[in-house]
């Protein structure tokens, strides 16, 4: 039974680093990588020691979780790490903002990241691990990128709750939740016109080394950064309505 991880989202930004991080640190046959663009997923063969496989998915569509359960059911892996990194958002007025295109943020940083965990879960072993891509949007309600930060909420959430669910298996479930993170998520999203401040901008690589040292530590959430844990530290104590505010002011936003 070859020995795998399974890493969404693998054709760029935070997948993309967690497929170099994994191999770094884990000795598998295999790294199954997901993502809509095959030529971007052979790309990251030559950068890594284990056998690269491209998996070609759009996992915006209902039919490829079922696609991914049938290649399991017919290769049984040994699943030890599954990384949900697939996701976007939008910056925006809510009722300005296309629909089609909000409800797709929900199905793809929620119900996917939702069904592939179910999907992968009976081939996970004892000791597993999974890695959910939340933000610090998790923690705070946010004007302006409203169902992006709704959607991540739900995902720090499903991850806490989950972890307790398989703490008898021994599967260690962690939301990273990181601050500003340059990568293509920020192309688009295009915020240029609501986000005029940040105060500092991470690297993928560096969001991604953390949190597999954040793991090992057996934590539930990786937050990179002291600004960041400071910020979510505060946001616990301060009324909603003064944290939207402060949001507000800090972009220009009225």
């Amino acid at each position: 039974m070859k020995t795998i991880a399974v890493i969404t989202g693998a054709s760029s930004g935070m997948g993309r680093e967690f497929v170099y991080a994994i191999d770094k640190d884990m000795e598998l046959d295999e790294l199954w990588v997901i993502a809509r663009r095959e030529d971007r997923l052979l790309e990251l063969q030559p950068q890594v020691r284990a056998k690269i496989r491209p998996v070609v998915l759009d996992l915006l569509d209902r039919n490829s979780l079922s696609q991914f359960k049938a290649l399991l059911d017919i290769e049984k892996p040994d699943v030890r790490v599954l990384v949900n990194a697939a996701g976007f958002g939008l910056f925006g007025t809510y009722t300005e903002m296309d629909m089609e295109k909000q409800l797709e943020i929900i199905d793809l940083n929620d119900r996917a990241l939702t069904g592939m965990t179910y999907i992968t879960l009976p081939y996970m072993p004892n000791g597993a691990q999974i890695y959910n891509m939340g933000s610090m949007s998790s923690f705070q309600p946010v004007p302006y990128i409203n169902v992006y930060g709704a959607s991540k909420a739900y995902v720090l959430s499903f991850s806490k709750a989950l972890r307790v669910e398989l703490a008898e298996r021994n599967i260690r479930v962690m939301a990273v939740c990181p601050g500003w993170i340059k990568t293509e998520f920020q192309q688009v999203a295009q915020h240029d016109k609501y986000i005029h401040y940040v105060d500092k901008w991470y690297g993928p690589d560096e969001v991604a080394a953390q949190a597999m040292k954040d793991l090992g530590k057996k934590k539930l959430v990786s937050i990179l950064g002291h600004p960041v844990r400071r910020q979510v530290r505060l946001v616990k104590f301060l009324p909603v309505k003064l944290v939207m505010s402060i949001w507000c002011k800090q972009q220009g936003i009225k």
